[in-house]
Parts: structure tokens; sequence; C-alpha cells
């Protein structure tokens, strides 16, 4: 039988430090936050026998050598707390020390003790802790700390020794000195990760340049015409617009419209399919313009408060030069045609996979971290990458990691819908943001089951969902058959329950809905194969409903978390009811939502007033933001009916009572 201590070890060091939070997979991987934020990290901390303890979290910059130090507290069986705040982009390190705090066991002793006797020869112990303190201050401190050592051996009567001891002035100096000589050291230090506020709260916007045609004669659209619409985007409130594969498209296998196997001589083919004789991964299509229009769409979007975010679509059509120039990193057939990328039974002619288990795979990657440090260096600091579940997840590791060590600015979207354990390495290997399962996530019980999964603290520590109701790939059916309702619904859940929402426009504003055959999610005349001409001046258009909850989410702080997320109960199963709120009850915003896209739905909410503070007696108000009625609410229960021809949600913002019933202006 092995022995589990070593005698090389001090045995005389009794604190144990475990069950430590924030800590992802055993500290393998970094936890996340924003800049700001205050990293609050818990653990259990014991020690055999009865003595008082004390700890601290340390913390500091990962390329700092010094610790700084942050109090801990108990709050409650053996759990402590502490916290420090993350003031810039970067990692940080935090673990935690903890020790036997001798003083503050003495002093709990003394308490207890009756007998004089007793009492003065505990003081003689005391002010030998005292002394010891005083060998390790300096200056005044340690002078302050000598007489006190003194005062307590003798001199003054008993009870004015005993005060003495048990104040807070020597509690205070012995404890700005302890004996950490035997602290026990947590055997692993934590990272966590500061990103930029955008990381944690964003409205993301997709388009097609392409498809923002200027004339009737117009084939294709530029990034100079794509200009114009940033205006329009800007208007509805979003912060970050996102385009698809800006590169130049293969015209090898190209597809037709609708996916067609054959193109016809105008079909200008997927983005997907990157690489041609103008250039690769690095290259703007020559039909939308030029690295300088580029530069212009990049700096007029600035102008309106837009950042631009680019796809990342690690791929090649056999026109790349890639093929031509490193055929060693794709696959090849037996009789050495490189493999085209297949999903059986589907076939993708258009696209070869890189091989990232070709024996040249250390250049692959310093190629692909190029392209990168390329678009970085034109301003993009926001990747969306296609499909990152299909390459390694190594190779994801190191290039998010060291792209970050050197633009610690730079965020990375994981369009991965796939398995949730793979969803949720990426997550942990660096992916800033994820897309989700909410787009399949429709029914009540879907959307509470799922939501409350990524609403778990361990899952919130690195896991920053991103909801998208509609991408150019997926159309749901509940969007196929629910007409105008049914994208109001999706767009209030996205921008409501998650801090972070995207949509595909003006596909989803628009109220785009014909698939390509029944059963399927693919859109009719979808724009990932043709050009399409929007009309966005519809009267249909969905854009002052996103107009409004953009501008909800910017005026409401509880909406810009998602680490406050609450289910309410509601009597009526196509009625779902969450809460977000603010730490000191400041902001409370309580959205209510009809699922039936078809009919008026009613029932009781069931709100939590105690725990909001809300008085059972008195009336308070809720504002729904999306309509601006108020409506006077009493109690816990509450009745809510909802039209969804006429609106289907309730995005009410609560005001406690603190004046008269008649003013509304009294209301917090």
């Amino acid at each position: 039988m092995n022995a589990s201590f070593d005698l090389d070890a001090d045995g005389r060091r009794r604190v144990v430090i475990e069950g430590v939070r924030p800590e992802v997979d055993c500290g393998r991987f970094p936890a996340k936050r924003v800049v700001g934020e205050r990293v609050t990290v818990e653990a259990t901390i014991f020690a055999d026998g009865h003595d008082r303890l004390a700890a601290r979290l340390l913390f500091r910059k990962a390329d700092q050598a010094d610790w700084r130090e942050a109090p801990m507290a108990p709050v409650g069986n053996d759990r402590w707390r502490g916290e420090f705040e993350v003031r810039e982009l970067g990692r940080y390190r935090y673990t935690i020390a903890a020790w036997i705090d001798r003083f503050e066991s003495w002093r709990h002793d003394l308490a207890r003790r009756r007998d004089e006797q007793d009492i003065e020869r505990a003081l003689a112990v005391g002010a030998e802790l005292v002394e010891q303190a005083a060998q390790r201050a300096t200056g005044a401190e340690r002078e302050a700390l000598r007489e006190h050592a003194a005062r307590l051996r003798g001199g003054e009567p008993l009870a004015a020794r005993v005060a003495l001891a048990e104040g807070p002035l020597l509690g205070a100096l012995m404890s700005a000195h302890p004996d950490r000589s035997l602290e026990s050291v947590y055997d692993r230090e934590l990272e966590v990760v500061a990103d930029r506020v955008r990381a944690r709260f964003s409205a993301w916007y997709e388009f097609f340049p392409r498809s923002v045609v200027e004339g009737e004669g117009a084939p294709h659209g530029t990034l100079r015409t794509a200009a114009a619409r940033l205006p329009y985007i800007a208007e509805m409130g979003f912060d970050v617009v996102y385009l698809p594969p800006i590169h130049p498209i293969g015209r090898t296998h190209r597809k037709g419209a609708n996916n067609a196997l054959t193109a016809g001589p105008d079909d200008p083919g997927s983005p997907w399919a990157i690489g041609s004789e103008a250039g690769g991964h690095k290259a703007i299509h020559p039909a939308l313009g030029t690295i300088e229009d580029f530069r212009a769409f990049r700096d007029r979007a600035a102008e309106l408060g837009l950042e631009v975010a680019l796809d990342l679509a690690f791929q090649c059509s056999p026109d790349h030069p890639y093929v031509r120039e490193h055929p060693e990193w794709f696959r090849h057939f037996p009789d050495g045609s490189i493999q085209y990328a297949e999903n059986p039974p589907k076939k993708y002619q258009d696209i070869y996979p890189l091989d990232f288990e070709s024996a040249a795979w250390r250049d692959l990657w310093l190629e692909l971290s190029s392209v990168v440090e390329h678009w970085i260096a034109e301003g993009v600091k926001i990747f969306r990458v296609d499909n990152p579940h299909t390459k390694p997840f190594a190779f994801w590791e190191w290039l998010i990691e060291t792209t970050k060590a050197r633009h610690p600015e730079v965020l990375f979207l994981s369009e991965a819908f796939s398995r949730p354990a793979v969803m949720h390495r990426l997550a942990k290997l660096g992916f800033t943001q994820s897309y989700t399962y909410f787009t399949w996530r429709n029914t009540k019980r879907e959307l509470v089951e799922y939501f409350t999964e990524l609403s778990d603290p361990r899952c919130r520590d690195y896991f920053r969902p991103n909801l998208w109701p509609n991408t150019p790939d997926i159309l749901h059916e509940y969007l196929q058959f629910g007409g105008r309702p049914a994208f109001a619904v999706r767009a209030v859940l996205a921008a409501t329950l998650a801090a972070s929402y995207g949509i595909y426009g003006p596909a989803f504003e628009l109220i785009e809905r014909e698939p390509r055959e029944p059963g399927s999610e693919e859109y009719r005349d979808s724009e990932k194969y043709q050009v399409r001409r929007w009309t966005l001046s519809n009267p249909a258009s969905l854009k002052p409903l996103l107009t409004r909850l953009n501008r909800i989410r910017r005026e409401n702080e509880a909406l810009q978390s998602d680490d406050n997320l609450e289910f309410l109960p509601v009597d009526n199963e196509q009625l779902i009811a969450y809460s977000k709120r603010t730490a000191d009850f400041g902001n409370i915003v309580l959205v209510v939502v009809n699922l039936d896209p078809h009919h008026t739905q009613s029932g009781y909410v069931e709100v939590p007033i105690d725990e909001w503070h809300i008085g059972a007696t008195k009336p308070y108000q809720v504002h729904d933001l999306l309509s601006d009625a108020r409506f006077l609410w009493h109690g816990r229960r509450n009745y809510v009916a909802l039209d969804p021809q006429r609106s289907p949600a309730h995005v009410f913002r609560l005001r406690r009572h603190v004046g008269t019933e008649k003013d509304f202006d009294y209301f917090m």
C-alpha cells in the first residue's frame, strides 16, 4: 500500500482547501469575465479541531509576478468567499491561501474563560502572540504591537486588559500581521480571461453584401453599396454587423440556385466555397470590391457605432491557391484526387476540407493564424467561426490563446450546432460566445429546461450563449408555419433570454419563411446560392419591433447579463414567464411570452414579491416597454392575456410603489 502523504512535506499544515469556484474542469480551462466585473471566488476551507481560520484570495495578471490579496470571509458551512475586480483585458491567475489564525483562536477561548487565574495565564499566552506579530511588523505598527503586548502582561486591571484583547484595534493590527508560516495554498493556480464588454452583451445582424444591389441592371452588390445598408442596421440598434465570407468564390463545381449541382453562367456561387485565381482567405472577391472598399465599409460602420464581424471559414474551393501550392494540406482519394466535403447523403463538391492530420500540420496552423492576423491588421476584432467542431480542439485552443495573447480585445463566436459535449468543449477552449440549440427549443418545457441548464453557474463560468432565431442555413418549422407572430415571439425570446443574440436579415425582419421543400429547414431561393433583392420598406417588417427591443436592452442593465435569469410560474403551458434583475433590485424586467402564434392565451403569473422586496399590501406598477402601457398589479398572482396578432409578449419593467396610486410619477 502506497502512503498518500509525503513525509518530506510539512505535516503541520492543517488547513484543507477544496470545492473552489469558479474552477472549470479542475482548472484545465479559464473562467470568463469582462473588464469591470468582479470575480467572486468561493471555497470550502476547514481544519481539524476547533481553531479559527483565516484565508486570503491571491490574484494577479498572468504576465505579472507579484500576487495581490483580497480578504475571504466565511459564509456558512465552511464555505468562504472573496472577490477581485478584473480591470484590464487579458488573463488573470488566482488561488487561495488559508491558515490557522492563532490569535483569533486565542481570543475565542479567552471569551469563554471565567477563572481569573486562567484568564491571567491566557493573557500571558496572548502577549506572546502579539509580541511575535510585532516581529513581523515594521514602523509604528511594530511599536504599537509591542505596547499592546506589554499591556496584556500586566500593570492594568484585569478587565481593562481583557477589553484590550477583545477590542477591534488589536484585532486589526493582528490581522494585518498574521503568522502564515504554516499556511496551506490551494494546489492549483486557476485562470480567468477578462474580455471587453461586447463579449457579454451584443446584438448581431448578418447580411450578404452582394444582395445590396443598386439599380435594376446591376447583377451583384459591392462593399460600397453594402455600406449604404449600414444606417438601416444602426437605426435598429444592432452593434455588430456580421458578413459571410467576402473572399473570392471558386468556379469548379460551383453550386447553382437552391443548391443545384449545375450552376448557370451568372450564378454567384456559395461564399463558403472560398478561393479562386483572384486569391484565397486574405483576398476580397473582385465582384465585392477592393481592400480599400472594405476599409471604407469598416470605417462607415464605426461611424454608426457598428463593429464588423467577419466569417472565419477554414475550407477551400478546388480553385483556392492552397490546392495548387500546398496539396499536402488536403486529403486525397486513392486515385490522387482531393477529397471534397461530405455529410452523407449531402455532398459538397465545391468545397475541399483541410486535413488537420497532415504531416505538415504545423505549417497549416501557422498559415491559418496568419489569416486571422491579416484581418486583425485590417481592423477586424470579431470573428464568427464556421463549423469549428469539424477542426481539432487543439488547433482552436492554440489559435485563440496565441491570438488573444497579442490581441486580447479580439472575440470569437463559435458556430457549432453539434453535440453538447463538443459545443461546451469549444467554449472551454476559448471561444468567447457560442451558438446554441435555441433555434430548436420552442415549447415552454424545452425553453425552461435548456436555459436552466445554461444558467447553471458551472456552465456560466465559461459558456456565453448567443441566440439566433434564424441563420442562412436554418429556417425552423416554427417560423415556417407561425407567420409574423412566430417571428415576433422568437425575436422577443432571443433578445431577452440572453444578453447576446443575432438575426440573419433582412430575411428575418421581412418574414422570409418559405422552405426549399416540405420538411426542409433550407430557405427557398437561399441567399447562400444567389443574389436576392430585398424590399426593406415592406409595411409588415419587424424593424419597429427589433428597434424597440434593442433600445429596451440598452436601457435596462438587467438584460445585459446571463447570470440573473429566473423562470416564474404561470398556469398556462402556452405562456412562459421569466425575469432578470440587477443585484440591487434597481432594475427588474419581467417578460411574459405567448408561445402560441395562432391563438390568444391567458393565465396568472406568480411574482416573487418577497424576494423582490415588494410589499404584499401595496400595489406596484408594471410598465410594458413594448407597448408603453402601464398596469397596477397587487400581490403575488396577476393576470395576463396576450393576442399574438397584436403583441405576443409583455416586456415589463417593475416599479415599486413609493407614493400615491393616482400618480405614476411616484413609482420608482
